[in-house]
């Protein structure tokens, strides 16, 4: 008996330790992926083009079509809301990836590696649902409309639906920068905060539902920025000054502002933990763009930047250097000798330095979560020196 109990015994114990290396090995399989494309959604956060391939008028482009955009990377405007590099750039390059093209204005464009939807102004809630709460959106390419742009492409990107499917899920998808806008409407015309947090629970709901949609195309890997710390902004800083000091933190930051992006946050990553527990196929991650810049502004001589960090390097006039009726772009407002010193661009979007710090901060840690796993990735990732070649031969 005592014999048979033994034998029982190790079965159980066999069992277990298969199916913990079964779970394990899922886990391992949906935390490190060697990503063969990018698929992105968003705002001007991430916008490589889109908002000025979409520009009507030759004669009027959108501010990123004209100098100093553009100037420290590609030499010229390309339509990103930067001196040079994104976010989305700075992954692509340790991926080994191309940079990821712009769908709307491309000619005769490739979009085997990635395609990107995001457009600056964009929002997450549709146009017309904000239009009946009083707020007038630049134009209607929300999240929704980018998504069934999206699945409207599908048979030119990829073909066959099982294509479709296969690249859908070998794709790393980044959901925003989204939301930042919805919310921008409203306090840039200084409506009651009460009214702009109603929004909140809204932005979250439709971000989780795109993504939910999105799992179900074959979504596998997905990265979901968070708020930036709108008390630091140059431009809510402008807005919203005042002679009160005990609304500032100690880094000149408006604690209310930054309060509210905390809110948001922590409200999104209750909503992602909700989807991980339905979907735990699915790699869900949560990026820290809150505390990845926040960190810029509190030590920025610590990360390299020298200047003042609540200055635009471009733009003009009073004590944050920004004027919101003459951003940078317009004619007479001049950017800054080194943008590489400062954190701020225009007063909106940051410079091409901050960026690739914030980059390094959700790539190397520890500002994503869950962490992404780079060890079974390809040599083309981990051979970085060449990686670093490629992008000096892009630059020159």
């Amino acid at each position: 008996m005592a014999s048979l109990d033994s034998h029982v015994l190790m079965g159980i114990i066999s069992l277990v330790f298969l199916s913990t290396l079964l779970v394990t090995t899922v886990s391992s399989v949906s935390q490190c992926r060697n990503f063969e494309s990018i698929i992105s959604f968003g705002n001007s956060i991430g916008d490589t083009g889109n908002l000025l391939g979409l520009s009507d008028d030759p004669n009027n482009l959108a501010l990123s079509g004209y100098p100093p955009y553009g100037e420290t990377f590609f030499h010229q405007p390309t339509g990103r809301f930067s001196d040079g590099r994104l976010i989305i750039d700075f992954i692509t390059e340790f991926l080994g990836l191309p940079y990821v093209p712009p769908y709307f204005g491309s000619k005769n464009g490739t979009f085997e590696k990635g395609v990107n939807f995001a457009v600056a102004s964009a929002t997450a809630l549709d146009s017309s649902f904000l239009a009946e709460r009083g707020y007038h959106c630049r134009h209607n390419i929300s999240l929704g409309v980018q998504l069934k742009i999206f699945k409207e492409s599908l048979p030119d990107l990829c073909g066959l639906p099982s294509d479709c499917r296969d690249m859908i899920g070998n794709a790393l998808i980044l959901m925003g920068d989204i939301g930042a806008n919805d919310y921008n409407l409203p306090f840039f015309e200084h409506r009651p905060f009460d009214e702009v947090k109603e929004l909140v629970p809204l932005v979250i709901s439709t971000i989780s539902s795109a993504i939910t949609e999105l799992i179900g195309m074959g979504g596998r890997t997905f990265l979901v920025p968070g708020e930036f710390p709108k008390g630091c902004s140059v431009a809510y800083l402008t807005l919203y000054q005042t002679s009160n000091l005990e609304e500032y933190d100690s880094f000149g930051c408006l604690k209310w502002l930054n309060k509210f992006a905390e809110y948001h946050d922590e409200q999104l990553q209750a909503e992602l933990k909700r989807l991980r527990k339905l979907n735990p196929h699915v790699n869900i991650i949560f990026a820290d763009y809150y505390n990845t810049l926040l960190r810029l502004n509190q030590e920025p001589s610590k990360y390299g930047f020298i200047k003042e960090p609540l200055s635009a390097c471009c733009g003009v006039g009073g004590t944050y250097n920004f004027n919101l009726s003459t951003g940078c772009g317009n004619v007479g407002v001049e950017s800054c000798n080194d943008p590489s010193k400062y954190v701020a661009w225009d007063g909106i979007h940051m410079t091409e330095a901050a960026y690739k710090s914030m980059a390094d901060g959700l790539l190397k840690g520890p500002y994503a979560t869950p962490p992404f796993s780079w060890s079974c990735l390809s040599s083309k990732i981990k051979n970085k020196n060449s990686l670093d070649k490629q992008t000096s031969l892009l630059s020159s």
